[in-house]
């Protein structure tokens, strides 16, 4: 008889717990893709440093690392660096560094965006 009085007790403790505990749940899933981050950081400050028909290929890894990306654009060779951080109850803060590469791996042109204004 004991046994069963505790059982429903705990029932009964459980049912009220229950609406907070989904609610609880619910919001956990709402949070925690409200963030995303793609991509890696890299050196911003470097961009000025890069000039057109002189930078390689070489400086250009030594200066940033690897590209995050790697592609093809107009038959050059493209690296791309970027970081890219989402949030649902603010402003995107996002940087890209396209590079491209003449057929003798120096640089052809680049592109260099941010929506960070202190740069």
């Amino acid at each position: 008889m004991i046994t069963i009085i505790l059982q429903r007790k705990r029932a009964a403790h459980l049912r009220a717990w229950l609406p907070a505990g989904i609610i609880a749940v619910v919001c956990l899933f709402i949070l925690i893709p409200s963030c995303a981050t793609i991509g890696r950081e890299f050196p911003s400050s470097r961009v000025s440093d890069i000039q057109i028909g002189k930078t390689t290929q070489a400086e250009i890894q030594a200066m940033f690392g690897s590209p995050w990306r790697v592609g093809i654009e107009d038959g050059q060779k493209t690296w791309t660096y970027g970081k890219y951080r989402y949030r649902l109850f603010s402003e995107a803060r996002t940087k890209d560094l396209v590079i491209r590469f003449n057929a003798n791996n120096i640089v052809a042109s680049y592109s260099f965006n941010t929506t960070d204004h202190e740069k």
